[in-house]
């Protein structure tokens, strides 16, 4: 009879996460991970197969939460649309601003997309629907009135992701959170 676990696997892929998101794929060894995790190099292996596996469990579940938040900051009716879109916007800016880790997907593509097509997937994937969020969201502003009408929502959207990214690109190259503020403030004008 096989002993029951004694650790919860969302415990692990949390501290995986951590500790992925701290040093890079390439750089943690699976010996970092059991530092990490707590686990056994044994449990590791029986619970996640190997690095690779846990590493993508881990993206997965950022991955997850993050677009769990940005549902939660952009869904809604019409009348709210272009308000909870500036919200929106100014939290990515503040969250940019006070960090120095940046976006995990983003540093896991950075290192990885270009060599590993599961990761390149995941990052699709993961683009793909915050930027399907944001059409959405995009396009009940316009039907509220709150935004201008005359622009193609897609484009849009893809512009505010773009400035997503490249706040988190200069928020780790220490860019403070005043100036993350301006470039939504801007963003966001731009679209009116």
């Amino acid at each position: 009879m096989a002993r029951p676990r004694e650790f919860n696997e969302d415990d692990v892929v949390a501290k995986a996460l951590h500790r992925f998101w701290a040093a890079g794929y390439s750089a943690t060894s699976i010996h970092d991970l059991v530092e990490a995790t707590g686990i056994s190099r044994g449990s590791l292996y029986g619970a996640f197969g190997d690095k690779h596996t846990l590493f993508l469990r881990a993206l997965d579940s950022y991955c997850a939460g993050t677009i769990a938040a940005v549902h939660g900051d952009l869904d809604g009716d019409e009348a709210g649309a272009a308000a909870r879109l500036g919200a929106h916007m100014r939290h990515v800016a503040d969250s940019c601003g006070d960090s120095r880790n940046g976006c995990f997907l983003a540093k896991s593509s950075a290192e990885l997309a270009a060599s590993d097509p599961e990761v390149a997937l995941r990052a699709e994937q993961m683009y793909g629907t915050y930027e399907e969020v944001l059409v959405t969201c995009l396009t009940q502003a316009q039907a509220a009135g709150d935004l201008d009408g005359r622009h193609d929502p897609h484009a849009l959207a893809a512009l505010l992701l773009i400035t997503v990214r490249g706040m988190d690109a200069l928020g780790r190259a220490r860019r403070g959170r005043d100036f993350m503020r301006q470039v939504a403030d801007l963003s966001l004008a731009f679209l009116n």
